[in-house]
């Protein structure tokens, strides 16, 4: 690592993890990005450029319990049992529960689904849900990204003649469900190498498990041939999209789903996506589009209400529906921009505070702030200050519910399980990067110390630093389409995988201006090339903003970080830079 920026307008250090022995250029940035993020031999590279399923699919019995969940299924589906699929309201869920009603109704299954409601049942399984789905005639429920924390819950269903598959990709409890079979890459006892699977990547390999164990057995006409028929990777669409919008790292088996996941996606054979993806003006498949586009519209109507429009859009076979069910989440999603922004105002204040008496974490929490955005928020705010963040809702039954997102090095998910095992909150679950948690509203300063000394600890009792590692730093002139180009090789791009941070030298400020009133701006920069578009997303108000809107600086040589992007207007293709910070003078 090698520094090149001191203290930027944002107030931070950049260091560039390539070294700066020789030019670089389109042909050898690829390669040097590899060896940096540890892919140096050229089979690795080639491996790692050119994903494939074939390639990177291991036998799904790899898994712990696989077998036998596909041997319960496999025996629910030839009795003609009705079958019922617990999901969960964010897009890992969602999708998850599509792959599986769509598989199961494939082969001729009468199945149902459940997903919970934010607001009035939370997170994981309901008693109250389950007895319905008992009463419905359900025989077997098999839950997909929950239930591994639901013990009590699944114990409930075996008490009413409910048997239970648990899919989940969560962390476990020190005990596991009793359920018929308990498959997560997570357990303690699975050595699958796994564990990076979304819940929707475990979905979908319980259904090739399940479609491989119904071929081995002696089947009737009709369903040998509903079972040939079956073809999943017709979903690897829905995987990529859960595996995108849960933040999974796009490494091994992952990155293989998404690359191409995106390719089926693409191909818009999906009815309710394809529609969506007009609604949303999306032409083209990309990590991007799923996860900034696509997800947020389709997590806006569990945030809201109910995530059952969000199932039924990618259900559907009804052009009329779809295109309701498509204009409707994205009606939502604004209205959800709307109350965020509202409550992102009231957080940050909090916020501030809390930064200003040197706390290494944050908790921020307010009377009946909309539960469905807290998790977006804390990411929010962890972006801005740093520091692993928490927020949370507290509501007029005394209870306060919450999200929490963290930076690289504090494992958050670990930490709100020892919480929970303290008895400082009541409910709890998540992994290292994201987590949930209830709590009494008597306990809020006790779960903020709690946090605080948690962290602290993870950190050694060291600040957390405000340094970003950029993969390579380069005149401004050679930001061009043919780097894009090159660049592309990389995809696709996601945790694990970071699209690449490029620091340009050498750009001399000509405009810059707010776009549409709002929190970001355009502008363009002089380079030794020509001219390069930049854009800046929620910039207006921080210092880089206040720089690059000054008129006086016009002319002003600046070093940028950020990313580099395709640009697309009228049917012209151009190389535009998506800033992030910005450096001048005595920074450098």
């Amino acid at each position: 690592m090698r520094k090149v920026v001191d203290k930027s307008m944002l107030g931070r250090a950049w260091v560039v993890a390539t070294s700066n022995d020789d030019a670089i250029g389109a042909d050898n940035l690829v390669k040097k990005i590899l060896v940096t993020r540890g892919i140096a031999d050229a089979a690795s590279q080639e491996r790692f450029l050119n994903p494939s399923i074939k390639e990177y699919m291991p036998d799904p019995s790899v898994l712990r319990d696989m077998d036998t969940a596909a041997r319960v299924i496999a025996d629910s589906i030839l009795r003609g049992d009705k079958i019922a699929i617990y999901g969960d309201y964010d897009v890992d869920g969602i999708t998850s529960t599509a792959i599986c009603i769509k598989s199961l109704r494939a082969l001729g299954v009468d199945c149902m689904w459940h997903l919970p409601t934010r607001e009035g049942e939370g997170y994981g399984l309901n008693p109250h849900a389950i007895d319905d789905i008992a009463a419905a005639g359900a025989k077997l429920m098999i839950t997909v990204d929950c239930g591994i924390s639901g013990a009590a819950d699944v114990a409930h269903a075996n008490d009413i003649g409910l048997q239970v598959v648990v899919t989940d990709h969560h962390s476990p409890d020190a005990a596991l469900p009793a359920a018929a079979a308990v498959v997560n890459p997570k357990r303690a006892d699975d050595t699958s190498g796994l564990s990076y699977l979304a819940g929707v990547g475990v979905a979908f390999m319980t259904m090739v498990a399940v479609r491989r164990e119904l071929k081995n057995r002696d089947l009737s006409p009709d369903m040998r041939a509903r079972v040939d028929k079956l073809d999943l990777m017709e979903f690897m669409d829905l995987v990529a999209l859960g595996t995108i919008c849960d933040t999974m790292p796009l490494v091994g088996l992952n990155r293989a789903f998404v690359a191409t996941g995106l390719k089926i996606l693409d191909q818009k054979k999906n009815l309710g996506l394809r529609t969506l993806m007009g609604v949303a003006g999306i032409k083209h498949a990309s990590v991007y589009a799923a996860g900034f586009a696509l997800g947020p519209r389709l997590n806006a109507a569990g945030r809201l209400d109910s995530a059952a429009p969000a199932l039924e859009l990618l259900l559907t076979d009804n052009p009329l529906i779809a295109n309701d069910l498509a204009n409707k989440l994205h009606h939502m999603n604004q209205e959800r921009i709307d109350i965020q922004n509202a409550i992102m105002l009231r957080a940050s204040e909090q916020a501030e505070q809390s930064c200003r008496a040197g706390r290494c974490s944050l908790f921020v929490c307010g009377d009946n702030w909309h539960g469905g955005v807290m998790g977006i928020i804390a990411g929010r705010l962890k972006d801005k200050y740093n520091l692993p963040s928490c927020v949370a809702t507290r509501g007029p039954d005394g209870v306060i519910n919450g999200s929490g997102r963290s930076i690289a090095g504090i494992d958050l998910g670990h930490i709100i399980h020892q919480a929970l095992a303290a008895g400082v909150i009541s409910e709890g679950g998540g992994h290292a990067a994201a987590a949930g948690f209830s709590l009494n509203a008597e306990n809020e300063d006790a779960f903020r110390e709690f946090l605080e000394r948690a962290v602290s600890e993870q950190l050694n009792g060291q600040v957390p630093t405000c340094e970003i590692v950029a993969d390579a730093e380069l005149d401004a002139g050679a930001a061009t389409m043919k780097l894009i180009s090159a660049l592309d090789a990389l995809e696709p791009f996601g945790q694990g995988n970071p699209e690449p941070t490029l620091i340009l030298h050498g750009a001399m400020l000509r405009f810059a201006t707010i776009m549409g009133g709002g929190a970001h701006l355009r502008g363009s920069v002089a380079t030794s090339g020509g001219q390069l578009a930049f854009v800046g997303f929620n910039l207006v108000g921080t210092p880089v903003g206040d720089f690059l809107l000054d008129d006086a600086n016009t002319n002003t040589t600046i070093t940028m970080l950020g990313k580099l992007k395709e640009n697309e207007y009228n049917g012209r293709k151009s190389a535009q830079f998506f800033v992030e910070d910005i450096a001048v003078g005595q920074g450098i």
